[in-house]
Formats: structure tokens, sequence, C-alpha cells
């Protein structure tokens, strides 16, 4: 792994039922800002997304936000960033935060973000990056889904070197020890 010095997090665009998903929002976009990380998401100010670029942008950090035209009408592109990007569509978008970012940090979110994790989880199987990526199981919201991958690979529809592709973690301080860890092996 090559040093990190970009992540794209997705996460919702809303804010979700509890309070602690909020919390979870702002921590990894301070946490990142303190790292000297990065910040690459979707753009908006809205929801877990826009209270993370907050956070980061209040914390000193670097914020690039990538929107398409149709979703700027609807979650309004957050102002103060490092960089703003107004790009004519979701393919534009993915493709964009893709090629922003040397890592990836999957919060809890709802479709778009699903979308986003399985899209990135394709390409690595595919080969077409190798890149981290990190499923972030607060208080055990991701649940649900590594039993669907569970039962995928059980009923033969993926491998278990399929799971190894990315890496579920319960905490932020995980991921930032797994980051050090591979930084200090590549010096």
């Amino acid at each position: 792994m090559s040093e990190i010095k970009s992540i794209c997090v997705y996460c919702g665009s809303r804010s979700g039922a509890r309070s602690d998903y909020a919390d979870l929002a702002r921590l990894t976009g301070e946490s990142l800002a303190r790292a000297g990380i990065t910040l690459v998401y979707g753009g908006g100010q809205v929801g877990l997304m826009g209270l993370a670029a907050r956070e980061a942008i209040s914390s000193g950090g670097r914020v690039v936000g990538i929107i398409p035209e149709h979703l700027d009408e609807v979650e309004i592109a957050q102002t103060g960033l490092s960089e703003l990007h107004v790009v004519a569509d979701m393919h534009t978008r993915k493709r964009m935060m893709f090629d922003r970012s040397d890592a990836f940090i999957v919060l809890p979110g709802g479709l778009g973000t699903l979308e986003e994790f399985l899209e990135m989880l394709t390409w690595k199987q595919l080969g077409l990056h190798d890149k981290p990526i990190y499923l972030l199981n607060h208080k055990g919201y991701w649940d649900p889904l590594i039993k669907l991958f569970d039962r995928v690979t059980d009923q033969g529809f993926a491998t278990l070197s399929n799971l190894a592709l990315f890496q579920t973690v319960d905490d932020l301080e995980s991921i930032f020890e797994d980051i050090a860890l591979h930084a200090a092996s590549d010096n």
C-alpha cells in the first residue's frame, strides 16, 4: 500500500435515526483533518456527508467535494471546500472520487452508500485497483450486510478471498492503526 494522502468517505445523505451516526461522521472529518489526510466525498451539505465535511473544514483539513449537477439542486453543494467539482453525472462523480482517493471508508448510509461501496469492491475484485476499503461497522450497523456476504459465499457465488477485499472495523482508531502500520512497512 502506498502512502495514504486522501480518503473517500461514503456515508448517508441523511443523518440517520440515531445521534451517534452524526457523532461518528463528525469524528471522521476531524480525525482525517488531524491526520493530514484529504477528505474526498460527494460534495453535498446534507446528512452525514455534510457533517463530516464541515468538521474536517473546521478542524483545518482539506476537503474535496464532487457533486453531479442534478444533485447540486437537491443536496446543495457544501461551501468552504478546498475544491468543489460540479460534474455532469453520477458516473463522472464516482470515477473522480475514485481517482482522487487512496483508500475508502464506508460509514452508515443508505442505498447510495451501498452502491458506492459495492462498486469499489467489485472493481477491486476485478483487479482494477488495490486500494484499501474499510467498512466501519459502527455498533453493528453493517452486520446484516456482512451476514449477506457470508450467505453469498456459502452459496458459491463468491469465495473467501472476496471477503478479504475489504476490512471490517468497529472504530476509526482501527483504520488509522492499519494506515500507520502499512506506512511503516513501506519505509
